[in-house]
């Protein structure tokens, strides 16, 4: 009963935490609060939902014999019944413990968070061999894994670059740290005289 209450839940777990995932990776870019979001996101998708799952079933008897029936070239269906499926205690722990370890890595922050987020991306863009459906899946969560990626390297640190202001007039103001030495450098008699031009 556990079991077919965690299968017939899980497509919805992946979905939600999948469209999670997705719009904290377009709002991370201006929050750090979305981007930190979306990162706990992805690690509890690849821990919870993927490695802990995998594991679950595993020790449950499943067998994963078919999960390549629908790829698209016979190499793919043909390796995975001669090779896989019969030593799926195996593969299937590699899986899991390449699960665990990335969305272990993604909730470090720095180079480790870079490294699971690139290790994310290459295991979706693998997946795409075993049916054209992982599509629906792999695409928008490649697309949201390098947007947090591209977002990594600015909020890692904690900080964000000086971000520019619009004046009354649409323009963009230039940042403190240029018009800071500008501002210390004039004068009482340099202000008077822009003073007195108004």
């Amino acid at each position: 009963m556990i079991g077919w209450n965690m299968g017939w839940l899980l497509p919805f777990v992946w979905a939600g935490l999948g469209v999670l995932v997705a719009a904290c990776s377009v709002l991370g870019r201006r929050s750090r609060r979305a981007y930190l979001i979306g990162i706990a996101g992805v690690g509890v998708l690849w821990i919870l939902a993927g490695a802990f799952v995998n594991a679950y079933f595993l020790i449950r008897g499943d067998d994963y014999a078919a999960f390549a029936d629908d790829a698209w070239t016979s190499f793919v269906r043909d390796a995975w019944r001669s090779v896989v499926a019969p030593h799926q205690g195996i593969f299937i722990g590699l899986l899991i413990a390449f699960e665990a370890a990335a969305g272990v890595l993604v909730l470090i922050e720095g180079r480790a968070r870079q490294a699971g987020l690139v290790m994310l991306v290459s295991f979706n863009v693998l997946l795409v061999a075993f049916s054209w459906w992982f599509l629906l899946w792999s695409v928008p969560l490649v697309l949201s894994l390098v947007s947090l990626w591209r977002a990594a390297p600015v909020t890692r640190s904690g900080h964000r670059p000086p971000s520019t202001r619009r004046n009354v007039l649409g323009s963009e103001d230039l940042p403190p740290a240029v018009v800071e030495p500008f501002c210390s450098a004039a004068t009482p008699a340099h202000v008077a005289n822009v003073e007195s031009t108004r």
